[in-house]
């Protein structure tokens, strides 16, 4: 074993290791998008000629050159699914737009082109940048690791080259090269990609770690117990890149019943052209008729009832610090029935943090030198226990001693010398085995008992104080749990791969019955996926890697975004920037009244074309009036969405229930 480690030496204790490049699509690497933003500059360079009465040949030419550049993609997707006998709205609206410009409507024409290039190209650049994010997880798992051969000797290889029984050898700091065993060592690795714990977990023989995962100060020899292919790490691909073509197929409301609407509408097209013809009509007055009524009977007031809303509450959201990726989010938002959120960096801040000191008696220490005294020796360790401890001295202004003769043992905490006496900070179960039944055994099991992590100070071994670090809840957590309770009409759910007495602990405290706790990403799939199937709609709230599957399988998912991981945030649906967990609630209220708002347009936008439709099958409906009815329907459906736009329309629910 001496002999491998002198091959090479440990990279520096603490060293920054630079982080994988971030992989994502730029907002124009894709051809719609590329097409998109040439149709809305000939549109944008076209209005102003138009409202000002100029040259007919210029504004003509650019329009149609906006018609060419944002319509000939759905086109030929709609031709495509002709192909497939299926009829989608891309092609109507394509139809009803080069009529709008038959009947002299040249400037509606354009607009609805350039709408639905844009809505086009913006699911072309959120399908990319999934896509992108899944890739980008293969980089958390190293390319290279340092395998040990029969003789003693270590060769780097490929981490795709390993298989099941080969033993690789894990420096300090390095990222596990494969899931495996423990033969041989002891370190603190920081799991958090995987499981989502707060803090790093002891790791020594006959443990079990996780490729992806970070080696904290030891050194580990691990056998290979999964080929790299079935790693934890590549199973997470597998599940959000399965999830997500779940997915796949949603579609607003109104899409839903285009198919039907479509068909309907062409064929009574071509019925109010040819009828009248049979009977004797010329053809320039039947096929006047027939535009008139395709203009009045298209779909664009029935398409904007539903965007205005959904956009402005989307609008309104971003001024909160929420995210909602599209108008299906929002439409999906206001139909959750379940909620289940993550533990660590969603309900917490997912950083430990200094809560309890407690002086042993004989110690004749008080709580400000007890800190003192073990942020004194943690000071020159860079372990995330060690950090907690120095930032709350630091912001209590204690003063620091200088520790000379540091040293630190992996699982076993640090050693320092601190004003002449030794003083030891670390795992309560490594130091105090053998000291003897002692009154700060109690004070041990009092602190683990309310999920806090124990850490022991030792003064010339002796124990003289106890230290409680746990992760820190977020203030507005019980709000929000209480708030979600109230819209749902079911608690959350608490899905966390923490350990069950730090979950039941969290969960009490904002008032969460249901626990599930240990969990492995696969786990939280598997709990989304059978409350699915008993016909809730799931919405999963989380932050890290491993939380994404489970967003991507939830009928709706939430990231938290100041902390998030690259993953978890392409992969949510929606994403609370701030960190707000309060802005939960509210946006799946807003996300209702959206909802609410669509129904209302809807009612608006078919009692036009209604009433419209039948003035030009029974009568005769002039063009001009016809356009007018139509584009008025437009914009009553438009001004009534934008409503959501309101400072007053944000709900304050959390507020209501704190």
């Amino acid at each position: 074993m001496s002999t491998v480690l002198e091959q090479r030496s440990a990279p520096p204790i603490g060293a920054v290791r630079p982080p994988p490049p971030r992989r994502r699509t730029r907002l124009l690497a894709t051809t719609e998008a590329r097409w998109a933003l040439a149709a809305l500059v000939l549109f944008l360079l076209a209005l102003p000629v138009h409202l000002m009465d100029g040259p007919v040949w210029l504004w003509g030419a650019l329009f149609a050159a906006t018609y060419v550049t944002g319509g000939w993609e759905p086109a030929w997707e709609g031709l495509k699914a002709l192909k497939d006998k299926t009829l989608d709205v891309d092609l109507l609206m394509v139809v009803a737009a080069l009529g709008a410009a038959v009947i002299g409507q040249v400037l509606d024409g354009a607009l609805l082109i350039v709408i639905f290039a844009t809505s086009g190209a913006l699911e072309a650049v959120a399908t990319a940048r999934t896509a992108d994010s899944v890739r980008g997880l293969l980089d958390l798992a190293p390319t290279t690791a340092s395998r040990l051969l029969p003789d003693g000797t270590e060769e780097t290889v490929d981490t795709e080259r390993l298989v099941v029984g080969d033993t690789i050898l894990v420096r300090p700091g390095e990222r596990v090269g494969a899931d495996g065993q423990v033969l041989d060592g002891a370190s603190d690795v920081d799991q958090a990609t995987i499981t989502g714990e707060p803090l790093p977990v002891a790791r020594q023989a006959g443990d079990e770690v996780f490729a992806g995962t970070v080696n904290g100060t030891g050194v580990l020899r691990v056998r290979v117990e999964r080929d790299p292919s079935d790693s934890v790490i590549a199973r997470i691909v597998k599940m959000v890149e399965e999830a997500s073509e779940t997915k796949a197929p949603t579609q607003l409301f109104i899409e839903k019943i285009e198919q039907r609407y479509s068909i309907g509408m062409v064929l009574a097209t071509l019925a109010v052209f040819v009828m009248p013809l049979a009977f004797g009509d010329t053809l320039s007055s039947a096929l006047l008729r027939a535009m008139t009524f395709m203009i009045v009977a298209s779909p664009c007031a029935v398409v904007l009832s539903t965007m205005p809303p959904l956009l402005s509450a989307i609008a309104n959201a971003g001024r909160r610090g929420v995210l909602a990726k599209s108008a299906v989010v929002m439409e999906r938002l206001g139909q959750i029935s379940t909620v289940a959120l993550d533990k660590t960096g969603t309900l917490t801040e997912g950083a430990p943090q200094v809560t309890e000191l407690r002086p042993l008696p004989g110690s004749g220490l008080e709580d400000a030198s007890l800190l003192a005294l073990a942020a004194s020796a943690e000071h020159p360790s860079e372990h995330p226990l060690a950090r907690a401890v120095v930032a709350a001295a630091r912001e209590r202004g204690l003063r620091l001693t200088e520790a000379e003769d540091f040293a630190s043992t992996p699982g076993q905490g640090v050693t320092a010398t601190v004003a002449g006496h030794t003083v030891t900070v670390g795992s309560p179960a490594r130091l105090l085995d053998g000291v003897g039944h002692q009154p700060h055994r109690a004070v041990v099991a009092e602190l683990e008992e309310d999920g806090r992590t124990a850490v022991v100070v030792l003064r010339d071994g002796v124990p003289v104080g106890m230290l409680g670090i746990a992760d820190r809840l977020r203030p507005d957590a019980a709000a929000t749990v209480a708030a979600l309770t109230r819209l749902t009409g079911r608690t959350p759910i608490l899905l966390t791969g923490d350990n069950e007495r730090a979950a039941r602990r969290l969960a009490a405290e904002v008032g969460i019955t249901e626990v599930h706790a240990g969990l492995l990403p696969q786990d939280k799939v598997d709990a989304v996926k059978k409350w699915e199937a008993q016909g809730h709609k799931v919405l999963v709230v989380g932050d890290g890697v491993n939380d994404a599957p489970a967003l991507a399988a939830a009928h709706c998912g939430i990231a938290m975004g100041k902390a998030g991981s690259d993953l978890a945030l392409e992969t949510a649906d929606a994403v609370v920037v701030r960190d707000e967990l309060a802005t939960i609630p509210a946006i799946v209220q807003l996300s209702r009244t959206a909802r609410r708002f669509v129904v209302q347009n809807l009612a608006i936008a078919g009692s036009f074309i209604a009433v419209l439709v039948a003035w030009d099958l029974i009568g005769t409906l002039p063009l001009p009036l016809g356009v007018a009815g139509h584009e008025g329907s437009t914009v009553i459906v438009g001004l009534n969405g934008l409503r959501l736009l309101r400072e007053t329309a944000w709900p304050r629910l959390p507020k209501d229930t704190a």
